[in-house]
C-alpha cells in the first residue's frame, strides 16, 4: 500500500489544490443575459463565476493569491499526497482569543478524500499543535452526523455553538462613531473575542476578511465588505458587513472585541447598516450573546458547533 505523505503546502501545490477542490462541483453555472441559469464549460467563466462555485480555489489565479497569503503568514496551508499526488488539504490558524477557546490551533477550511487521510491530517495537526498551543478546534454544522462522529472519535468534545439569526436593521438612539478601518494586522486582535459571526476561529474570520486580497478580481464589488472600526458608548470594536449577493439589502456580520456584545454595539451596528441601506443582518451568535435580541430577532434552524482537544507539548 501506498504510504499517505503530509506537509506543509508550497506555492507550487497551487494547481494541485485546486483541481482537488475543483473535482467536487459536478456542473459549472452561471446566469445568462436574461436571468437563466445555464452550464458552460468551466472554461468559458469568468474568475469570479468560478468563485461563486467555492471561493479561492475555484481558479488557479485566485489559488495562488490565497496560498502566497497563507504562506505569506496569514495561516498554515498542509497538503496530504499520496504517490506524491495531493488527496487531501487542510488550513490550520494560530488563534489567540479569550476563553473558552484561548490559544489553539483551528483547523478551517480542509478537504480529504478518504478516511485514512483525514486520520493522517488530523494526526499531524495534533502534533503541529503541540509545538505552540494546547488545544485543537474545528468545526462544522450540527446536522453534519458524518464530521460529528468523526471528531468524537478522535477524542474531541464540544467547546462552543453559534445559532443563526435574521435581525432587521434599524435607525436607533444611540451615539457612535463608525470609520473605516484599513489596518489588516492580526496582532489588533490578539487576545479578543469573536461576539458575532465566530462560526470558525477569530483568526480564520479574520484572514478571509479583513486583507484586501480580492479587489483586482472583476466582479468582486458584487459582494461588497466594509471593514469598520466602532465605538459605541466605550465598546471598542472592529466589524465587518459583508453584503449578501442575491439580496442586496441584507448583509452578513463579523465583529471582533476585548468584550461580549453590549446593547450600544448592538444598536450601533443595526443604525450604521440601515443608514448604508441594509435592511436585515445575518448574524451568528452563541446563546450568551444572543440574550441581547429582541423580540424582532428571527432564529434560524442552523447551528455551527465548535469541537476541541487539549493537547500535551509530548503529543
Amino acid at each position: 500500500m501506498s504510504k499517505i505523505h503530509v506537509r506543509k503546502a508550497k506555492l507550487e501545490d497551487a494547481s494541485a489544490i485546486s483541481t482537488l477542490f475543483r473535482a467536487k462541483i459536478d456542473v459549472w453555472q452561471r446566469f445568462d443575459a436574461h436571468g437563466r441559469v445555464e452550464s458552460p464549460p468551466y472554461e468559458a467563466l469568468t474568475i469570479y463565476e468560478r468563485w461563486l462555485h467555492g471561493g479561492s480555489w475555484m481558479s488557479i489565479e485566485t489559488a495562488v493569491i490565497w496560498l502566497n497569503h497563507l504562506l505569506r503568514g496569514g495561516g498554515l496551508p498542509i497538503v496530504i499526497t499520496r504517490d506524491e499526488t495531493v488527496v487531501g488539504y487542510g488550513e490550520a490558524y494560530l488563534s489567540h482569543e479569550a476563553e473558552p477557546f484561548g490559544i489553539h490551533v483551528h483547523l478551517g477550511r480542509w478537504h480529504a478524500q478518504t478516511s485514512a487521510v483525514q486520520s493522517a491530517l488530523m494526526d499531524y495537526l495534533v502534533a503541529l499543535t503541540g509545538d505552540f498551543a494546547n488545544r485543537l478546534t474545528v468545526a462544522c454544522s450540527v446536522y453534519d452526523d458524518a464530521q460529528s462522529q468523526f471528531f468524537a472519535g478522535l477524542g474531541m468534545s464540544e467547546i462552543g455553538r453559534v445559532r443563526y439569526y435574521d435581525i432587521p436593521a434599524q435607525l436607533g438612539q444611540g451615539f457612535y462613531k463608525a470609520t473605516e478601518h484599513t489596518k489588516s494586522n492580526p496582532a489588533q486582535i490578539e487576545g479578543w473575542q469573536m461576539p458575532i459571526g465566530r462560526t470558525q476561529s477569530a483568526r480564520y474570520h479574520w484572514e478571509a476578511m479583513f486583507p484586501r486580497l480580492w479587489e483586482a478580481v472583476e466582479g468582486m464589488e458584487a459582494q461588497p465588505i466594509h471593514r469598520l472600526h466602532v465605538s459605541a458608548a466605550g465598546h471598542e470594536a472592529l466589524v465587518c458587513v459583508q453584503g449578501q449577493l442575491y439580496d442586496k439589502r441584507k448583509a452578513d456580520v463579523f465583529c471582533w472585541s476585548p468584550k461580549s456584545l453590549t446593547p450600544p454595539l448592538l444598536v450601533a451596528l443595526r443604525d450604521w447598516a440601515h443608514r448604508a441601506g441594509y435592511r436585515t443582518l445575518h448574524l451568528a451568535l452563541d446563546d450568551t450573546n444572543a440574550k441581547l435580541l429582541g423580540a424582532d430577532a428571527d432564529m434560524l434552524p442552523n447551528q455551527q458547533v465548535i469541537y476541541a482537544i487539549n493537547v500535551s507539548s509530548e503529543a
